[in-house]
């Protein structure tokens, strides 16, 4: 049986010098730690990547070091890495543009899959040869107190805030985490459909498993449909998130559901209904877990039918309403420090180990000095038959305003500064449900405004009733499952006018597009796919649909876009066209690339299922005939 140390020790516990203990220790080493493409990662492995890492940090200046990568086993490695190199890890959602002009700032050097211009550090042959040459690496013990990360909370209430992390908190949550759940998952492999570059995926899906001797999948999964049966029937624990969850595969196999012992979720409350529409097709009702970067996990909950929707207090955490709007208090290991923290989220106590939340405090604004609950807009939304999930925003910033009417002005303002000047308002963002949807289409968008206006009035004051819509066909999130009011914001912007030399035939060959999420080597987008689309001329007469070669040619268009594609098409695996595109239809395409082997994936889905995927590869020159 493996031996598991804790999070401190988990690489010093591994080597071992007792020639009594060479078999055991080699069995230790040769049994996975990380699975990638059907293929184990052993054990030694890691210790050799781990110990490269060490070395190549070492020789580097400065303490503080981005880390970005998509591959868990990858990340694992290079963070494991750092730390034994006593190297800081600051660890971005993303790395746009405007990530890594802040980060910039902020760290001596930039590790895995940054952008070229960054220069992140690669291991070079010498690097390789060493670790491999180096069968037993002395590994350290880390230090309770070492500053190992600054992580960045979600922006899903405002911007993105950096929390830093020592290694004692991450330990002890570890420790919370296999205490509470560890009998019941078992030796089960590990699966995710979150990122590792936020809290929770990095607690669940890395350091927790590695502690406590479980196999890690390398590559995250986008969609539920693509998990795969492990070999020997291994049983595996799937890491998500509601947004997840809620998009729920149309079937599910047998077998499939029978592998899943357990489902854990994050990121927010999942409803009820998604909760058992979850258990019954995946076999398991998912477990959820309730906290922030900030606490780490405080809460946690399992829905049971006929039960209440109140949340169970994790392990060696004390807690309290506090006195001031009934916010949430707590003193917990996972903080920094002995104090009390408050939380945002309004609760009301159940009993001494249960609270049931009522809504978040940051999400009760003044509207024309009238206080107005942002969940409550939202709740009474989600009531009507027209909607299927919605949020609301406060637009509008009046200190701002006030700043601009009392600051000289010395050049005309910029049509940018107009927009800081409007006056407050209720914007509201709706995916509608098939009713809606009906009603948008035969009505039109005034009406349904007013319909849903007048259905919120009997219990909102009118300041509050939203001024702004916005109808999605889903919401956008981000890499976590989360939807960010960056995201949303950035919906009302208007689209760039259509200038007079634009030809008209080429704006009828494409289809509105909305960007839903954008990662390193990943895009999700949202085609609306226009009625008068040029190529549903002909394609057929009295019942027009979309050609797949359309499809392909947007695939491939939208890759070049977003990623350095090699210059030839080389050719085309698992092409499959599932379900026709209509006129009007608005569609998700998502596009993978996969820089080492030359190829864009692509997949293209509605809430009809999916449409078309398939996988292209391309070089830098013609494939030889």
């Amino acid at each position: 049986m493996f031996e598991r140390p804790d999070l401190l020790t988990l690489l010093s516990a591994l080597p071992s010098h007792d020639q009594g203990q060479k078999q055991k220790q080699e069995r230790d080493q040769n049994r996975p730690f990380a699975w990638r493409e059907g293929k184990p990662l052993s054990h030694a492995w890691l210790v050799a990547q781990v110990a490269a890492w060490r070395r190549l940090l070492s020789r580097q200046a400065g303490s503080r070091f981005a880390l970005y990568s998509n591959d868990s086993a990858t990340f694992a490695c290079i963070l494991l890495g750092a730390w034994q190199a006593d190297k800081t890890i600051y660890l971005p959602g993303d790395v746009l543009p405007a990530t890594c002009a802040n980060l910039n700032a902020l760290v001596d050097g930039y590790l895995g899959e940054f952008p070229h211009q960054y220069a992140p550090l690669t291991l070079d042959t010498d690097d390789d040869n060493a670790s491999h040459n180096q069968a037993e690496p002395e590994f350290k013990a880390l230090q309770p107190d070492f500053p190992g990360l600054v992580i960045y909370t979600s922006g899903s209430t405002g911007e993105p805030q950096a929390v830093p992390k020592f290694l004692s908190q991450l330990a002890t949550e570890v420790a919370s985490l296999e205490r509470l759940f560890g009998a019941r998952i078992g030796n089960a492999d590990v699966v995710a459909t979150v990122s590792h570059q936020h809290i929770y995926g990095l607690l669940f899906k890395i350091l927790w498993p590695l502690t406590n001797g479980r196999t890690i999948h390398a590559q995250q999964i986008g969609y539920l449909e693509e998990l795969q049966l492990q070999p020997g029937g291994k049983p595996v624990v799937l890491i998500s998130s509601p947004a997840h969850l809620r998009r729920l595969p149309v079937a599910f196999t047998q077998d499939q559901a029978a592998s899943i012992r357990a489902i854990f979720s994050s990121g927010g409350p999942l409803e009820a209904e998604v909760a058992f529409a979850a258990g019954a097709l995946l076999g398991s009702i998912p477990v959820e877990v309730y906290g922030s970067s900030e606490t780490g996990g405080v809460a946690w909950r399992q829905r049971v039918a006929g039960a209440d929707d109140s949340w169970q207090v994790m392990p060696a955490i004390t807690w309290r309403v506090g006195a001031n709007d009934d916010v949430l208090e707590i003193c917990s290991p996972h903080l920094a420090d002995s104090g009390w923290y408050a939380l945002a989220d309004q609760v009301q106590l159940i009993d001494p180990q249960r609270f049931r939340l009522k809504g978040r405090v940051d999400r009760i604004v003044k509207v024309e000095e009238k206080r107005i609950s942002l969940d409550a807009l939202e709740r009474q939304l989600k009531a009507m038959a027209q909607v299927a999930d919605a949020r609301v925003l406060l637009i509008g910033q009046p200190e701002l305003q006030h700043e601009l009417q009392h600051k000289p002005q010395h050049k005309p303002q910029h049509k940018s500064q107009h927009k800081s000047q409007q006056r407050q308002r209720i914007a509201a963002f709706v995916v509608l449900s098939a009713a809606g949807l009906q009603i948008l289409a035969t009505q039109g968008k005034l009406a349904l405004n007013r319909m849903l206006r007048n259905g919120m009035a009997h219990a909102v004051e009118a300041v509050a009733l939203p001024r702004s819509w916005r109808y999605l066909d889903a919401m956008p999130v981000n890499a976590q499952g989360k939807t960010t009011r960056a995201d949303l914001l950035a919906l009302l912007e208007s689209p760039a006018p259509v200038t007079a030399s634009a030809d008209p035939a080429e704006l009828r060959r494409k289809p509105l597009v909305r960007v839903l999420e954008q990662e390193t080597h990943r895009v999700l987008l949202e085609l609306t796919v226009p009625a008068d689309l040029l190529y549903f001329n002909g394609h057929f007469d009295g019942a027009p649909v979309l050609p797949g070669v359309v499809q392909l040619d947007w695939a491939i268009s939208y890759g070049r876009q977003y990623f350095a594609l090699a210059p030839h098409f080389l050719g085309m695996l698992g092409l499959k066209f599932q379900r026709v595109i209509l006129p009007d239809a608005v569609v998700q395409l998502e596009l993978l690339h996969d820089p080492k082997k030359s190829s864009l994936a692509f997949r293209m889905a509605s809430t009809s299922g999916p449409h078309a995927s398939g996988r292209i590869t391309f070089g830098a020159s013609h494939a030889a005939s």
